[in-house]
């Protein structure tokens, strides 16, 4: 289904139109709308565009490919993400729950609710993996923005 506009941008009056399938292209509008949103973070933004001063184009391929893999199976990327998180000296907690906070609201955005869920699950699972292997300790407890909550995903699939 093609989008009139990203819902985040639109005026209250506009009918919300999200897409309704995961595919190259609509992975694509997210890594790019997901990213975009990234820059722009107070926080998030400066670790970023520090790291990809130059090289964002790249960064974004790369990114496609790696979501096509986690979201169509389809083996597309073959990069590894941990090593090159762990060289991210700079990582606090609060950067892994932002940046899932930032994702969740971006596919909320730009998906029916369910593929929305599905695809945030995903993103879940990897910033916990990443937090894990960049901060994690052996018995550490999940800070709590990356986990969820019950009620919150009740809500966003009603």
């Amino acid at each position: 289904m093609p989008r009139t506009g990203i819902a985040g941008n639109m005026t209250p009056d506009e009918p919300v139109s999200r897409f309704e399938v995961i595919d190259p292209q609509t992975i694509s509008v997210l890594v790019s709308t997901f990213y975009a949103t990234v820059r722009e973070h107070q926080r998030l933004g400066e670790i970023f565009n520090r790291r990809l001063d130059g090289r964002w184009e790249e960064h974004l391929g790369k990114m496609n490919l790696f979501w096509q893999s986690v979201l169509l199976k389809n083996r597309t990327y073959s990069g590894r993400p941990v090593p090159a998180h762990q060289k991210q000296t700079e990582l606090v907690s609060e950067d892994f729950t932002e940046w899932l906070k930032v994702f969740r609201s971006v596919a909320h955005d730009l998906f029916t609710p369910h593929l929305a869920q599905e695809i945030i699950t995903y993103a879940e699972r990897i910033a916990q993996s990443l937090w894990f292997a960049c901060l994690g300790t052996a018995g550490a407890r999940l800070p709590d923005g990356l986990v969820q909550d019950l009620k919150e995903t009740e809500q966003a699939n009603a």
